[in-house]
């Protein structure tokens, strides 16, 4: 186990069978045999010293995962803004590790990405001093709240940072950059430099807790946020969306017993 910026991860490496095709001799030239496959399951940490409910994410990834940003939190069931539970490092701190190329080389640097997870930072509600939501050094998200996106399925841990009675929400918001299609082109608003930077909009997923309830609870999608991260709103309209779709596999929040 490693301690990372107060996040806690752990990596399981499980081992499945895959058939691979190989030339033997002998037969008919042609022989299968089995080799070892690996399949990575990430556990981690967030919000460690919080006093309040705890709580697990379980995330299986799509076929179209690829390296997404993403955002989770909470607010009331009237759609109120009460906590991050975890988002992406890059985000957090407003600097990728990919955002300098001024001396010929990539080195990290300052990157603005507001059409990254628009809703979350619309949400959270904390403008930075050139006037927009995004965090960024010196509105950074605290470490305990960060850490890097997974690239397997993975288990987040976490817990809010006091108690809660009642029903309220969990959210999350994922986004991959680059993700082109046939509606949301390159091109469709060549004038919009930070549409460029996310092409299909970002997804969001919710699901309704009660607290103290032990049991599992589905995420589900329900909207999309703008495409360049212009506002805070929630699009109902997914029926341009296509790979965007299937980053995510399935997603569920666990709530155990006594929590």
């Amino acid at each position: 186990m490693k301690n990372i910026n107060n996040t806690l991860i752990t990596l399981v490496l499980v081992a499945s069978a895959a058939a691979l095709i190989a030339f033997v001799p002998g037969g008919d030239g042609y022989q299968k045999r089995k080799k070892a496959k690996v399949v990575e399951h990430i556990t981690f940490q967030t919000n460690i010293n919080g006093q309040g409910n705890a709580l697990s994410l379980e995330f299986v990834k799509g076929p179209e995962h690829n390296h997404p940003l993403m955002a989770v939190w909470v607010e009331d069931t009237d759609g109120n803004y009460i906590q991050t539970l975890f988002v992406a490092t890059s985000i957090a701190k407003g600097v990728f590790a990919y955002g300098d190329k001024s001396t010929g080389r990539w080195k990290a640097g300052e990157i603005q990405r507001p059409a990254a997870l628009p809703y979350w930072a619309h949400k959270r509600n904390v403008m930075n001093d050139k006037g927009n939501y995004m965090p960024r050094p010196g509105f950074e998200v605290p470490d305990a709240y960060s850490g890097a996106t997974p690239k397997a399925n993975f288990t987040l841990e976490t817990r809010t940072d006091k108690p809660m009675s009642g029903k309220f929400r969990v959210l999350m918001e994922i986004n991959q950059s680059w993700d082109w299609n046939r509606y949301w082109t390159n091109n469709k608003f060549p004038d919009d430099r930070e549409y460029k930077t996310s092409s299909q909009p970002a997804i969001v997923y919710a699901a309704e807790v009660t607290a103290g309830v032990p049991g599992e609870y589905p995420m589900q999608m329900i909207g999309r946020s703008h495409h360049a991260g212009a506002d805070g709103k929630l699009y109902n309209d997914l029926e341009t969306l296509t790979t965007a779709l299937k980053i995510v596999e399935s997603v569920k929040v666990v709530v155990k017993a006594g929590n």
